[in-house]
C-alpha cells in the first residue's frame, strides 16, 4: 500500500507547484502580463507541435504559423471582437507562404499548418478574450494589470478575473482527480490512445470538475446555479480529457512519448497545456451566451 501512495515523484510535485504559481499570477494581473505569459506559453507549444509534425516527414509553415498565432493573442487583448476576422486571413497568409516556397508544398504541409494555427493559436486566444476581454476596465497597474486589494469578496473582483480562476480550478481539478484515482483504482482502460489513462480516473476526474464548478457557480450566484454549475463543469471535465487524448493520439502518430523535456517530471509544455486548449472556448460562450440566457424571466 505504501508503494501506491508514494506515486508523485518529487520533480513532479515541484515542477506542477511552479506551473500552477506562473498560471495565478498571469491570471490575477491580468492585462497584457497574462497576454505575455499566454504569448510564451503559444511559442513554446508550437514549437514543440512542429517536432511532432517534423517526426512525421512533413514540412510545415512553422515560423509563418507562430507569428501570426501571436497576432491572434494581440489581436485577443486590443480587440477580442476582430480575432474571428483575423483569423481566417491568418489562414490566407500561411497558404501564401507555402505557395511561394522552393520546394512544392504538400497538402500534408498545408494541413498540419493550419492546425497549429487552429490549435496552438485561435483556440488560446479564448482565454485572452475571457480573462482580458470580459473586463476590460478593470486595471490598476500599468500595462492593464490587475491586482486586488483584497481576497476577502471573490464577486468583487472583475468577472473576467472569477470565471478564468474558476475555469483553470476545475481543469485542476479534474486532472488531480484523474491522476490520483487512475493511480490507486484504476483497472479499466478508457482508450488505446493513451493506455495510462483508466475510465475509473476519467470518470472521477470529470466528477472533481462538476464539484468545483457547482461549487463556484453557487458562490458567484449564477442563475440556477445548480444547473449551470454542473453544465459547466461537465463541460470542462469532458473537453480536458478530450484535449488530453487529442494530444496522446498526435504524439502516438509521431512515435514519441512526451511531446518535449522543458517541464521536469511532466514531459513538454503541450503534455501539461493539452487540457485546456478545447476548453477556452466553450468556458467562453458559457459565459457569455447560455449565463445571459439563463438570467432572463
Amino acid at each position: 500500500m505504501t508503494n501506491q501512495i508514494s506515486f508523485m515523484p518529487l520533480t513532479r510535485l515541484l515542477s506542477a507547484i511552479v506551473a500552477i504559481a506562473f498560471a495565478m499570477a498571469i491570471i490575477v494581473l491580468g492585462g497584457w502580463y497574462f497576454t505575455l505569459g499566454f504569448g510564451i506559453i503559444v511559442y513554446l507549444g508550437l514549437l514543440e507541435y512542429f517536432q511532432l509534425v517534423r517526426a512525421k516527414g512533413i514540412a510545415p509553415a512553422a515560423k509563418t504559423t507562430i507569428i501570426v498565432s501571436e497576432v491572434l493573442l494581440l489581436t485577443a487583448t486590443i480587440s477580442p471582437q476582430l480575432v474571428d476576422a483575423v483569423f481566417p486571413v491568418a489562414g490566407t497568409l500561411i497558404c501564401f507562404y507555402l505557395l511561394f516556397q522552393p520546394k512544392l508544398a504538400t497538402i500534408a504541409d498545408i494541413s498540419t499548418s493550419i492546425l497549429g494555427l487552429f490549435y496552438g493559436g485561435y483556440l488560446p486566444s479564448y482565454w485572452v478574450r475571457l480573462r482580458v476581454g470580459l473586463s476590460p476596465a478593470a486595471h490598476n497597474l500599468p500595462l492593464n494589470g490587475y491586482l486586488p486589494d483584497s481576497w476577502q469578496n471573490f464577486n468583487a473582483l472583475p468577472q473576467g478575473l472569477t470565471v478564468t480562476l474558476l475555469a483553470f480550478s476545475c481543469i485542476w481539478a479534474a486532472d488531480i482527480g484523474a491522476y490520483i484515482v487512475g493511480k490507486l483504482f484504476g483497472r479499466t482502460r478508457l482508450s488505446d490512445i493513451s493506455p495510462k489513462k483508466t475510465v475509473e480516473g476519467a470518470v472521477f476526474g470529470v466528477a472533481g470538475s462538476v464539484v468545483v464548478a457547482t461549487a463556484g457557480a453557487w458562490y458567484f450566484h449564477w442563475p440556477i446555479w445548480q444547473f449551470s454549475g454542473v453544465a459547466l463543469g461537465l463541460l470542462i471535465g469532458i473537453a480536458s480529457l478530450l484535449g488530453d487524448l487529442t494530444e496522446s493520439m498526435m504524439k502516438r502518430d509521431a512515435g514519441v512519448k512526451d511531446s518535449g523535456q522543458l517541464i521536469p517530471g511532466h514531459g513538454g509544455i503541450l503534455d501539461r497545456a493539452d487540457s485546456y486548449v478545447f476548453t477556452a472556448p466553450l468556458v467562453y460562450y458559457f459565459v457569455t451566451l447560455l449565463l445571459p440566457l439563463l438570467s432572463q424571466p
